[in-house]
């Protein structure tokens, strides 16, 4: 399971709105014999491309997939009817499909007369490649992480408005590797005034990665003449956070990184439409300076939006948090 979750992180980011699903096919004697993943929308799904691998050696062995196979007809053939025909005997998967159109292939592969097991490392799925999809399933609505970097008394910027560099090179490094793996990124117009950003992913020399996301722009203000995303970006006149959601998920977008200043943040927060916030923050000191989030409609203590801690880590010097809303 652990290298179908790698198959499934290969692919994130260029399957939406298709879940990046990863899967391994071992032969009888427990031997990997084929990997494979989710291909772009409209291609093979992960356990076609496993079994083409593995070829006549699939016969009587196992497929270990992150995500429970599908058992409609949809832009592909099932992929209950591809394994039943490889002559799987016995299939592992960690999540059960929570799509009511696709669920089912549990029974129908058990049917069939092939050993299903479910649930092998779902919390490291869940949390893992298939995080954003899963919500997307569940909600009808993309994945929203809000991330930022901050100072450890929590300023986002000096008193005079300077902000680079608050984080360390290392944490920039992971920012744009994640943001290669993502389908969108969320600003307010404020910010491209401000700070005039390109919102591409590039490498340590500037270099712009293989795969982009597309940037998004909130806000009534026309962009600057000068702006980088003047031409580049879609630009949803609104401040309502369901409505930029909502126009994002017509464009199949699943996975959204919210890098707007403190008042879109705030915004997407009291919507309740953040979904899990990502924090760099940096071993330094500012005192004054504008703060991570402000309009979050909090007023008093007991209104404070409660978080879980998923994982705490060092990135570089920095401290990277994560952590998800209260249920």
């Amino acid at each position: 399971m652990v290298l179908a979750i790698a198959e499934s992180e290969r692919v994130r980011g260029t399957t939406s709105p298709n879940p990046p699903v990863g899967c391994v096919i071992l032969d009888e004697s427990g031997k990997a014999v084929g990997f494979g993943a989710t291909q772009p929308i409209g291609g093979p799904h992960a356990e076609v491309m496993a079994l083409k691998e593995a070829g006549t050696k699939a016969q009587g062995g196992t497929a270990v997939v992150t995500l429970e196979p599908c058992a409609h007809h949809g832009r592909t053939p099932p992929c209950t009817e591809a394994l039943t025909e490889a002559g799987i005997k016995h299939v592992i998967h960690a999540v059960s499909d929570p799509n009511p159109r696709a669920a089912g292939g549990a029974k129908v592969l058990s049917d069939s007369g092939i050993t299903v097991e479910s649930g092998l490392l779902e919390q490291e799925v869940s949390r893992g490649p298939l995080r954003a999809w899963l919500h997307y399933a569940r909600t009808g609505r993309p994945h929203v992480t809000w991330k930022y970097a901050a100072t450890l008394d929590g300023r986002t910027a000096a008193q005079d408005g300077t902000s680079q560099w608050i984080s360390s090179e290392a944490s920039r490094k992971e920012v744009h590797d994640m943001r290669a793996k993502l389908d969108a990124i969320v600003v307010g117009s404020g910010t491209v005034g401000k700070d005039n950003p390109a919102l591409t992913a590039r490498d340590a020399d500037g270099i712009p990665l293989g795969r982009q996301p597309l940037p998004v722009v909130v806000g009534m203000s026309d962009l600057p003449p000068g702006a980088k995303l003047r031409n580049t970006a879609l630009h949803l006149r609104t401040h309502v956070p369901d409505e930029v959601l909502a126009a994002l998920a017509e464009r199949g977008v699943v996975d959204v990184l919210l890098e707007g200043g403190p008042t879109l943040a705030g915004a997407f927060i009291r919507a309740g439409r953040v979904d899990r916030v990502l924090a760099y923050i940096a071993p330094a000191l500012l005192g004054d300076g504008p703060a991570a989030v402000l309009g979050a409609g909090v007023s008093t203590i007991t209104d404070a939006v409660r978080l879980t801690v998923e994982e705490v880590t060092m990135s570089g010097p920095d401290v990277r948090i994560s952590a998800v809303p209260r249920t």
